[in-house]
């Protein structure tokens, strides 16, 4: 801490934080402990973060993140796609193909990025606002093998078919962006994916991921 922060603040960031990594809650003497103050001062960062419904409490008392967050989080796609579009244009433009970025939804893949290729004959029309299942399509594909497998360098995932009769797809996860779990890839028609685009995709992943740090 210094002395232009806010120690209030900077606790109340960190309540949620420690709710958003647990899936069951933390009780006021959880998050005392965790955050090394007192339970009267746990009980008034929640009651605070209550009222602005950042934070709900169920009836066996425990802490959980509450909808309000979700009118915050209305306005992260935006920013994220602001972000990632340098590097969805050079990598359509590069490969000849619809680039895309997908973030996870619930349980569907949504696109919230697409930057189709200048100079083609042809190609995939695929749309920002996009959804598909998570298990399906290249971009879902990739996701879920970040999320099971723990990846520290990302790998990439090819897919034909799956969304789009006579579509090819190949999708990198975003590593290492807190609070964003997605993935950047590309949509053409071919039977196959050529070789290179699998290696130029996971570039541009990484490029978007550097880009949302």
């Amino acid at each position: 801490m210094t002395a232009e922060t806010s120690q209030t603040l900077d606790r109340g960031l960190r309540v949620l934080k420690l709710l958003a990594d647990t899936d069951h809650g933390l009780t006021v003497t959880e998050l005392s402990n965790k955050l090394g103050v007192n339970r009267t001062v746990v009980y008034r960062l929640l009651a605070t973060l209550e009222q602005h419904a950042l934070v709900r409490r169920d009836l066996g008392g425990r802490a959980r993140v509450g909808l309000g967050v979700l009118r915050l989080g209305r306005q992260v796609h935006p920013l994220v796609r602001e972000a990632a579009l340098p590097a969805l244009r050079s990598l359509a433009e590069d490969i000849g193909a619809t680039a895309h970025l997908t973030l996870v939804d619930g349980a569907e893949a949504l696109a919230v990025a697409v930057v189709e290729p200048t100079w083609t004959d042809y190609h995939v029309a695929y749309r920002a606002g996009f959804r598909h299942p998570l298990d399906q399509g290249a971009a879902g594909r990739a996701i879920l093998a970040a999320r099971q497998q723990g990846l520290v360098e990302p790998g990439y995932t090819l897919t034909h078919g799956e969304l789009e009769a006579g579509a090819s797809g190949a999708a990198a996860p975003l590593l290492g962006v807190t609070g964003v779990e997605g993935s950047v890839g590309v949509v053409m028609l071919a039977d196959a994916v050529p070789e290179r685009v699998g290696p130029r995709v996971v570039d541009a992943a990484r490029e978007v991921a550097e880009a949302l740090r």
